[in-house]
């Protein structure tokens, strides 16, 4: 990584006993060869334990690169240490590859995105992404949080935390500000109750998003990580209700490849893309694309359904214009035939 590139920052949100420290520390275990550094929300004797995190340290994720924010929910105490503790893990030597944030379960995730509109990180970092984790039973059940009585005694203890909202809202809130769902602890909602649980995401929120059904918080890093939404710069399409004052070979995902002769509409090709999303349950497309008549490589990248484009570089003399897009979802959702078949409809027409 280039001293002058940004540092992604992943903000993982979620009530408390939704599974955000097993995903953590899944993560820090298989991070996709990424060399992690991790900010923890903590509240002492209530909430996140960052002690548990430190535990499972790894080379890729020493020690040294778990920091706690232990003075309040850090949407409320954005100024006190945050900043400071953002700065101090970007001068670590070696510099972090990317910065997971764990916010404490009553957390508002978009005045934490705000938080990285400030000058003196702004240009040096940028929101890779916000994961939300729901516990699927609870959801279904209309609670929310899987322990309403410990997320209350984790309010009052709080003296920071003066936002006194509805569960429900600030659930709608995570959800509304995600660029993907986990839905944890699906063994425990069954079927019928991951079903629900689904409807009311999809319910609240207010864009496609992709809803992954997650257990023991093991994720493929991939699906995660790298997915380059810059949130910090989309606050519009994130509404809330505060806008104004173990062996983990992570085989349930597959990945393929698909080549791409050179292309005349990107408009087709988007389209491509969120068929497969919304039709075939695809989670992540990433790679580029060649378009006729165009000098430069078009580069792409889609969440679910939201897909990004844009011309980042020219081709490159004696470099062939063809693309190559990487598809990746759940195992049983890829399938070769379907992908090239959806992609075929956007190549270069035959004269």
């Amino acid at each position: 990584m280039s001293d002058l590139s940004k540092l992604p920052v992943t903000v993982i949100t979620g009530f408390l006993g939704s599974g955000k420290t097993t995903l953590i520390t899944e993560l820090m275990k298989t991070p996709g060869g990424k060399r992690l550094a991790v900010v923890v929300n903590e509240f002492g004797d209530v909430g996140v334990d960052g002690e548990i995190l430190k535990g499972c340290a790894i080379p890729d994720c020493p020690a040294e690169n778990i920091m706690e924010l232990s003075n309040g929910c850090i949407c409320c105490t954005v100024a006190d240490d945050f900043i400071p503790t953002i700065e101090a893990l970007m001068a670590l030597e070696p510099r972090p590859d990317h910065i997971l944030i764990e916010t404490s379960g009553l957390a508002l995730p978009k005045p934490l995105l705000k938080a990285f509109e400030w000058p003196d990180i702004r240009s040096r970092i940028t929101v890779d992404g916000v994961i939300a984790l729901a516990d699927a039973e609870a959801v279904a059940a209309g609670r929310f949080a899987p322990d309403v009585a410990r997320v209350d005694a984790q309010r009052a203890a709080d003296d920071s935390l003066d936002h006194e909202t509805p569960l429900s809202e600030v659930f709608e809130d995570q959800i509304a500000c995600a660029d993907i769902v986990l839905l944890t602890k699906p063994d425990l909602a069954g079927p019928d109750g991951v079903a629900r649980a689904r409807e009311i995401i999809a319910a609240e929120a207010p864009r496609p998003i992709p809803v992954i059904e997650v257990a023991e918080g093991v994720v493929d890093a991939r699906v995660i990580l790298g997915l380059e939404a810059a949130a910090e710069d989309d606050m519009a399409a994130r509404p809330s209700h505060h806008d104004t004052p173990h062996d983990h070979d992570h085989d349930e995902f597959d990945s393929i490849a698909v080549e791409l002769p050179e292309l005349s509409d990107p408009a087709a090709l988007v389209r491509a893309i969120e068929g497969l999303a919304r039709e075939h349950n695809i989670l992540r497309v990433k790679g580029y694309a060649a378009v006729a008549g165009k000098p430069m490589r078009l580069l792409v990248q889609a969440v679910g359904a939201r897909v990004r484009h844009q011309f980042d570089r020219p081709w490159g003399a004696g470099e062939a214009r063809q693309g190559r897009l990487v598809v990746i979802a759940e195992h049983d959702d890829i399938r070769r035939d379907v992908i090239e078949a959806a992609l075929g409809t956007v190549r270069q027409p035959a004269e």
